[in-house]
């Protein structure tokens, strides 16, 4: 199931999309008092899979009755428009993109022994089709192709056999960073956290539609021209691994969102570089979730 944030006619809610057709959650879970109040995907997400079942069962049954929206007739926004908290990230989590960045700044790091973490503020997310906003205080702009995870129910020191547990499915990610902020501060946050530097989308692809180990292709485009090609098997840590360390001593919450890391081919990688101009149109696509595509203007 593809669920999606939306504004129409000023009103913002969350709806299913099925045939480029968006099912309002609100009006499929009209009726059933224990659920009705369930507006947001936050909610819908806390819910679990009572509400993932009853909203799958409603949409067999009230598809007919229920007033469905042209989905080109709706803006979509990021799926979780506001995080509770700070999007969670993993660096350095494919070898080629190890070694590119090692050719890069000219040093020999190699592959972490260990998954490394960084987070995104609430701040930085933007949705589908949403302007990226090229800052003033950077002239080294770049892009990152991601798979992001949505975690599904509050979990601690998790297992990795426990892992596919926890998830309540996946989405599109763009880890944005600005380059000469990143080596300025000597750390990743300030360079990858400013305003629009964090888009998500288009919308959530619930996990029982996507096989289970993931095995899943990646690509991300420029204004057109091919940029970055991987696969979800090419992670140094895979998600099991990923979430297992995470949640060692720290409590992951329904609604948190873990963006996996980035394969070759980001603009600071080539010779000369190719970073993100005013104007260009950025474009990832994934197998099985769909396409996020953002402008950069500014």
């Amino acid at each position: 199931m593809k669920l999606g944030t939306f504004e129409y006619k000023e009103n913002q809610f969350v709806g299913v999309i099925k045939d480029n057709l968006i099912y309002p959650v609100k009006d499929l879970l009209r009726g059933n008092s224990d659920y009705e109040g369930l507006s947001d995907m936050l909610s819908i997400i806390e819910g679990g899979k009572a509400v993932l079942e009853l909203i799958e069962s409603s949409l067999k049954e009230k598809n007919k009755d229920v007033n469905a929206i042209s989905i080109s007739r709706a803006k979509m926004l990021s799926p979780i428009p506001r995080p509770k908290k700070n999007v969670f990230c993993v660096g350095r989590n494919y070898i080629e993109h190890v070694k590119e960045g090692d050719r890069a700044n000219k040093v020999n790091i190699g592959a972490p022994k260990k998954p490394i973490f960084f987070t995104k503020t609430p701040t930085s997310v933007i949705g589908h089709e949403e302007d990226i906003m090229y800052p003033s205080c950077t002239q080294k702009l770049d892009y990152e192709c991601e798979l992001a995870v949505i975690i599904g129910k509050k979990c601690k020191d998790v297992k990795k056999d426990e892992v596919l547990d926890c998830i309540f499915g996946y989405t599109i990610l763009n880890d944005v960073t600005a380059r000469d902020l990143q080596d300025e501060h000597s750390q990743w946050f300030r360079g990858k956290t400013l305003d629009t530097f964090c888009p998500v989308g288009p919308y959530i692809v619930t996990k029982n539609e996507i096989n289970w180990p993931l095995n899943l292709s990646m690509d991300l485009s420029v204004s057109g021209e091919q940029r970055q090609v991987m696969n979800t098997q090419d992670m140094i840590f895979d998600v099991p691994t990923i979430i297992e360390q995470l949640s060692s001593g720290m409590t992951l919450e329904p609604g948190d969102i873990i963006a996996t890391g980035t394969g070759p081919g980001c603009g600071f990688g080539f010779d000369p570089p190719k970073f993100l101009q005013r104007g260009d149109v950025v474009e990832i696509n994934i197998e099985g979730i769909g396409t996020l595509r953002n402008k950069v203007v500014g």
